[in-house]
């Protein structure tokens, strides 16, 4: 049997379930939908999430497949210029989510993880021992766990009873990808023009001569499975631009609303969620689909030490813990962003005090570090500010730190080559090289980057401070488990 069952095969399910077989976990991916879906909701990677593909090896794939915009313009639309940003990927990467979905299968098919479709669960039960996943056809499948990345109507989130309280959507907005009969200069133009006093519509050129149309609907839908018609697109197009643009043979045509949504556990018993399943919120800023990303990597090597045995006990709790406060973030941000596109008189007199706001830089940088994600800081305790930061990548002697982190082992970078790891070899690499970049210090990363120690210098008695080889150990025993073996660090002095 698999040691863990993921119910959806968009990105979040696919790279959660890359980073369990990174070590070694058994996993299932079960997606309801025969085919992966045609409909591309999101549009880009933020710097944070390709600084993940980055330290797994998928750069130059999510390169090749992408192309960079600069981050201008990212909060709300305003336009300004972004700051000097703490990260080697200061950019946004245009990249349908098809695309994001086919780089992330592939990954997945390599690293031997079994994606089964058309297999709908539609129950579930839990033991002490497991959960046993009921599927459409009546057969059961039973794993140790078992993850909801099935997304914003989740039915593991239902099954295990987890709340999703929040506000239902006031608006609803058509997407689609259709043929535009009308000349490119034209819809340009109006769509322009348009986008003067409503910033949430846009007609723009898609793969393969097609036009990308987003305008708003008539009102919210009492059924949101009921997919939108051509017809339905044109009247609105007609109603906000004075023309349908000559719109003919939609790809695909859905609706998406406001909502604003989040669960209020990330956890019941042997069951988790992430993604969309986890949290709903506006599309404003595009920051969806990389906060799902994110959630499978905070989650994906922590259940897989609990699969393994070595988790210390409350590793599982730290999910929730670090990432629902992300997700409120998140939809506090989207929450103000939908307001400040609004053409109401208080709405358009704060965006232009923003405006004005963000001409300073520190304002510039927080805006733009929330859109990015470059602002989290997990609470590891107290400490220097880079404590619970995630570590950008920096040059080796040989190579860089992101390029050996492919495995999604701990690392523990030494500097001085003074430092001892005997009984956590098994679980992190230890890089021994004083060489590099000097403003760097000593660092014990978890496998999602996030530093949990660093050398620091003595304090003014010349005792050793956090930063000492004793609290590396206690650093490797919270994150990491007991070692295997006694450990030989010992304090310093």
């Amino acid at each position: 049997m698999p040691e863990v069952i993921v119910a959806g095969a968009g990105p979040t399910g696919i790279f959660l379930a890359s980073e369990l077989r990174l070590h070694g976990v058994d996993v299932v991916v079960l997606d309801r939908e025969p085919e992966p879906n045609a409909i591309i909701r999101a549009l880009g990677l933020h710097s944070r999430s390709i600084e993940i593909m980055d330290q797994r090896g998928l750069a130059g794939e999510f390169a090749a497949a992408g192309t960079r915009y600069p981050l201008d313009g990212f909060f709300a639309g305003i336009l300004r210029s972004a700051p000097e940003l703490d990260t080697t990927h200061p950019y946004v990467l245009g990249i349908p989510q098809t695309a994001t979905e086919a780089v992330l299968t592939r990954r997945a098919l390599e690293l031997g993880v079994d994606i089964r479709r058309a297999s709908e669960i539609t129950g579930l039960a839990q033991d002490a021992a497991g959960v046993t996943a009921t599927l459409a056809d009546g057969t059961e499948l039973r794993a140790r766990y078992l993850v909801g990345c099935d997304g914003g109507r989740s039915t593991v989130r239902s099954l295990a009873g987890i709340g999703f309280p929040g506000e239902p959507s006031r608006r609803e907005f058509l997407l689609g990808e259709v043929e535009l009969t009308a000349a490119p200069e034209l819809v340009a133009a109006v769509s322009s023009r348009v986008r003067e006093t409503h910033r949430d519509f846009g007609a723009g050129p898609a793969e393969g001569g097609a036009f990308r149309v987003v305008v708003p609907a008539d009102g919210v839908a009492e059924d949101r499975a009921v997919p939108p018609d051509l017809e339905e697109l044109k009247q609105q197009l007609r109603t906000y631009a004075g023309t349908d643009f000559g719109a003919r043979s939609a790809r695909w045509i859905s609706r998406f609303g406001d909502a604003t949504r989040l669960a209020e556990a990330y956890r019941a018993g042997r069951v988790f969620l992430a993604g969309d399943a986890a949290h709903v919120h506006p599309p404003f800023g595009g920051q969806g689909l990389n906060l799902g990303l994110q959630d499978a990597l905070n989650l994906g090597w922590k259940l897989a030490a609990a699969v393994n045995g070595w988790a210390p006990e409350d590793l599982l709790d730290t999910y929730f813990t670090e990432r629902h406060p992300v997700a409120a973030d998140v939809l506090n941000t989207t929450r103000a962003q939908s307001e400040l596109v609004s053409t109401d008189p208080g709405p358009q007199a704060v965006r232009k005090l923003l405006t004005e706001l963000m001409e300073f830089d520190t304002v510039n940088r927080h805006l733009i570090g929330k859109i990015t994600a470059l602002d989290i800081r997990y609470d590891f305790g107290p400490g220097p500010d880079l404590l619970g930061r995630r570590q950008r990548d920096v040059r080796l002697e040989q190579g860089t730190l992101y390029e050996r982190m492919h495995t999604g082992r701990g690392i523990l970078l030494d500097r001085t080559g003074e430092l001892l790891l005997e009984g956590w070899e098994d679980r992190v690499d230890q890089i021994v090289e004083p060489a590099w970049e000097p403003q760097t210090p000593s660092l014990l990363l978890r496998p999602d980057g996030h530093v949990a120690w660093l050398e620091s210098e003595p304090d003014d008695d010349g005792l050793p401070s956090s930063g000492s080889q004793a609290d590396l150990v206690d650093a490797l025993e919270t994150w990491f488990g007991p070692p295997s073996l006694p450990s030989m660090v010992q304090p310093a002095g």
